[in-house]
C-alpha cells in the first residue's frame, strides 16, 4: 500500500444514495459508511465505487445472516479508526485505545474536531435534508500518517 490514499466516509443516507454524493466519493481509496444506510441496495452501490466499511445504525435492521456490526475497526497508513454510528454509544477512551480517529454519524450535521491527540470525525448527512442541516460527506486525505479531512457539501 502505498504511503498516500483517499478515504470517503459518508452517514445517514437513510435510503436515498444522491448522484453528488456518488460523484464526490469518485476516485477514493476505501469508503466507510457511519450507518442509518436505510437500503443494503446503497451498500452494494457504493461497492461499485470502492471498498466499503458499514456499521449499524439506529433506524437500520442488522439482523440476519448480512448483520452489520455496531463499531468497526479500521488501519490506514498506520492510522486505526473507530467506527460507530452513536458518538453517546462509544464505550471507550479511543486515545486511550490507541484509536487515532473516531468515526460517526447519527447527528445529521458535519464536525471535525480534535480532542486529547484524537479526531473526531462526523460526515453529516448524505440522504434526506432535515431543517437546516447540509447533505454532506467527508473526504480524509491520509499522507504518510497524517490526516487531512474536509467536509464536502452536496447541495
Amino acid at each position: 500500500m502505498s504511503n498516500r490514499l483517499q478515504l470517503g466516509v459518508i452517514s445517514d443516507t437513510h435510503g436515498l444514495l444522491r448522484p453528488e454524493a456518488l460523484k464526490a466519493l469518485g476516485g477514493v481509496d476505501h469508503i466507510i459508511h457511519a450507518g442509518d444506510i436505510g437500503d443494503r441496495e446503497i451498500l452494494v452501490e457504493l461497492e461499485g465505487v470502492a471498498p466499503v466499511t458499514a456499521v449499524c445504525g439506529n433506524m437500520d435492521f442488522c439482523g440476519g445472516s448480512n448483520a452489520l456490526m455496531d463499531t468497526e475497526v479500521l488501519e490506514f497508513g498506520g492510522l486505526t479508526l473507530y467506527v460507530l454510528h452513536d458518538l453517546d454509544q462509544l464505550d471507550l477512551n479511543p486515545g486511550a485505545a490507541g484509536f487515532d480517529v473516531v468515526v460517526f454519524g447519527h447527528t445529521h450535521f458535519p464536525e471535525i474536531r480534535r480532542e486529547e491527540g484524537v479526531l473526531y470525525l462526523n460526515p453529516g448527512s448524505a440522504g434526506p435534508i432535515r431543517g437546516s442541516k447540509p447533505a454532506s460527506l467527508a473526504l480524509v486525505d491520509v499522507v504518510g500518517g497524517v490526516l487531512d479531512p474536509r467536509i464536502i457539501k452536496l447541495l
